[in-house]
C-alpha cells in the first residue's frame, strides 16, 4: 500500500522536474541561443525554456525544504532576469509556511492538476480491450522529425499556429535523456504519439497526441499499454500522470488503474 502522503508527493513531483530539466537541457544542447537553463533553490526547480514555454516555472516548490522569502527572491529574480513569467506548481503537501508567504507577495491561483498515479507490481491490466491492429513502439534513430510531426499534426486541429510550435517542441521531447518517445501505427502509419520519462523507479506518462483520422481506433489504450508494460521491465514501482480535474483524461486514467493523489495548484506572481 503507498499512501498519499508528502513522502509520495516529493517522489512525484521530483520525477516531473528532473523530465522537465531533462528537457530544459534538450534545448540547450540544440539551441544554445535559446538561454534555456535551470537552477535548483530550497529543494525546487526553477526552470526557463522560453517566455512561452510552458516549462518555463517551478516544480517542488515547499515539498522538500521550507522555502524563505530569501530562497523566493533569488527563483523571482530567476525568472525577472528572462523576461519571464513567475508560476510555480506547487503541492498541497507542500509547506504550510509556503502558502502564506504566496499570498503575501501577490501570487493568485491559476490552474489546477490532478497528479494521478498507479502501482505496477503485479499485473498491468487495462480497462479497455487492446485495437490488435495497432502497433506500438519506441522510436528509432533518426525518427525524431516523424515522431514530432505526428504529435504537431494531433494539435493542430486544437489551436492555430500550435502545430507549429509543438512540432518543435516534439523534436526536443525526442532528445531528452531518460525519455521514450512512443509511436502508435496502423497499418504501417504513424497516428499517435505518447511519451514515457523514467526517474528512478517512478514513471511519468505524457506527450499524448492523435491525428484527427487515427481517433477512435485505440490508439491511446495501446500506447498507455506499452509504457506501462516498458516501465514496469526497467523496474519502475510507479506510473505517474497529470490531468485537468473532471476531465475525459482523468476519467480514462482512473479507469485504468490510476488514481489521485492530490490537486497541484499552479501560482503566478500578477506585476
Amino acid at each position: 500500500m503507498i499512501f498519499s502522503d508528502r513522502n509520495l508527493s516529493r517522489k512525484l513531483e521530483l520525477t516531473e522536474a528532473r523530465s522537465n530539466a531533462s528537457f530544459v537541457e534538450a534545448r540547450a544542447r540544440v539551441s544554445p541561443e535559446s538561454g534555456a537553463e535551470w537552477i535548483q533553490v530550497a529543494g525546487a526547480y526553477a526552470m526557463f525554456d522560453g517566455i512561452e514555454s510552458p516549462l518555463t516555472q517551478t516544480f517542488g516548490l515547499g515539498i522538500f525544504d521550507e522555502v524563505t522569502g530569501d530562497d523566493l527572491n533569488r527563483v523571482e529574480e530567476f525568472f525577472r532576469e528572462r523576461d519571464a513569467p513567475i508560476l510555480h506548481e506547487v503541492s498541497p503537501l507542500a509547506d504550510a509556511s509556503l502558502f502564506a508567504l504566496l499570498n503575501e507577495r501577490g501570487y493568485q491561483p491559476i490552474e489546477f492538476t490532478s497528479v494521478m498515479y498507479r502501482l505496477l507490481e503485479g499485473r498491468i491490466n487495462l480497462d479497455l480491450p487492446i485495437n490488435p491492429e495497432i502497433a506500438t513502439r519506441i522510436i528509432k534513430a533518426g525518427e525524431d522529425k516523424i515522431w514530432a510531426q505526428t504529435s504537431a499534426n494531433g494539435w493542430a486541429t486544437e489551436m492555430e499556429g500550435l502545430a507549429e510550435f509543438m512540432f518543435e517542441f516534439g523534436q526536443i521531447s525526442a532528445k531528452c535523456d531518460g525519455g521514450f518517445p512512443f509511436l502508435a501505427e496502423l497499418a504501417g502509419e504513424p497516428i499517435s504519439t505518447g511519451m514515457l520519462f523514467v526517474y528512478e523507479d517512478v514513471a511519468l506518462l505524457a506527450g499524448t497526441s492523435t491525428v484527427p483520422e487515427g481517433r477512435r481506433r485505440g490508439a491511446q489504450t495501446a500506447l498507455l499499454d506499452a509504457r506501462l508494460r516498458h516501465a514496469a521491465k526497467r523496474g519502475c514501482r510507479l506510473a505517474m500522470m497529470g490531468a485537468s480535474p473532471g476531465s475525459q483524461s482523468q476519467k480514462n486514467a482512473e479507469k485504468n488503474g490510476f488514481r489521485i493523489a492530490y490537486t497541484r495548484v499552479k501560482w503566478q506572481l500578477k506585476n
